[in-house]
């Protein structure tokens, strides 16, 4: 008898436990973004669409003509990791179900270079067989599908940019000094 009224006290508790709850938050509304968004003016080009290919092996002979990456969003067509040669070991251990490539840019005064991607990958400037250590690294503005950027304080020359462990065969990039 004990268990029945024990087993009767505990469904009734969990049938009205529901309504003594409090009433469940609503979901912050999500942010709506313009359909041409309004980016600062050093990226303004990012509204702009060019393509390239992205080497695969480093120490290839055309790899001294290669365009270089500049400050228009560019979509870059990725290798699978097992097919590529870095220049450099990338800070972060390859995936083989993941893309990467190298495209140079070339500095022509000393400043803060930012590379901008839309989307996620790890990324290492090199120069003379060395990384560069990157100064900042952040989000771009909202709305703008920048998904990364990263600053790197350089010098005249020319860098080749690594890009490791990207999610799909493209993405876009952006290099522009300040």
């Amino acid at each position: 008898m004990k268990f029945r009224i024990a087993a009767a006290l505990i469904s009734t508790a969990l049938v009205a436990a529901p309504s003594m709850a409090a009433p469940a938050k609503k979901a912050p509304a999500a942010e709506s973004c313009p359909a041409t968004p309004v980016l600062p003016p050093e990226l303004a080009d990012w509204a702009r669409n060019v393509s390239a290919k992205t080497i695969y092996g480093y120490g290839e002979p055309r790899d001294i003509g290669w365009p270089a990456l500049g400050a228009a969003r560019t979509e870059l067509s990725l290798h699978k990791t097992e097919s590529l040669r870095y220049w450099i070991a990338p800070e972060r251990e390859p995936d083989v179900f993941k893309f990467g490539g190298m495209v140079p840019i070339d500095v022509k005064k000393a400043g803060r270079l930012t590379v901008a991607l839309d989307g996620g990958a790890w990324i290492d400037l090199v120069r003379d067989g060395a990384a560069v250590k990157s100064a900042t690294h952040g989000h771009g503005p909202a709305c703008s599908g920048i998904r990364k950027m990263v600053d790197f304080d350089v010098t005249p020359g020319r860098y080749l940019l690594q890009i490791v462990n990207a999610p799909t065969d493209r993405i876009h990039a952006m290099a522009l000094l300040r």
